[in-house]
């Protein structure tokens, strides 16, 4: 099946770091308004990769492995007694979604947005039924045939 028949881009090349973020942005905006509110301060970026310290912390061995990350001390851990000195942030990793997405039948914008809702569940320390939940809310499981990891 053609790339453009399982997504709305429709641009002749593969999506930026920029239009991967702009993305990102829209699916942000379409998850539910408390979901979005809670998330206060929490930074999220598209990056092409992580970082090989961070594949190397995770144990990857292929930086096509991980999609995104979440670092900080998500909700469930914050203390008054144990302040984070980084910000909480959300990282989406551009290349590893795009060869994720070439393979698979999801559209861009359901894999974005499932990256985006499991990296923020982090955050929250959600289940997966809850960030499932979350998803459906923002309109994306309809475009997704199975869970991306």
């Amino acid at each position: 099946m053609a790339a453009r028949s399982r997504t709305k881009w429709t641009g002749g090349h593969a999506p930026t770091v920029d239009e991967i973020a702009t993305l990102t942005d829209q699916a942000f905006q379409a998850l539910p308004e408390e979901f979005r509110a809670l998330c206060g301060d929490l930074i999220v970026r598209v990056e092409d990769f992580a970082d090989e310290e961070t594949l190397e912390e995770l144990g990857c061995e292929s930086p096509f492995e991980l999609l995104g990350l979440f670092r900080g001390i998500g909700l469930a851990h914050a203390s008054v007694t144990h302040p984070n000195a980084q910000p909480n942030m959300v990282f989406l990793y551009r290349r590893a979604i795009l060869d994720y997405w070439a393979e698979h039948e999801e559209t861009l914008t359901a894999i974005v947005t499932h990256v985006l809702v499991h990296e923020i569940g982090h955050h929250f320390g959600l289940s997966d039924d809850d960030m499932m939940r979350i998803e459906a809310a923002a309109g994306a499981e309809g475009e997704r045939s199975r869970t991306v990891q």
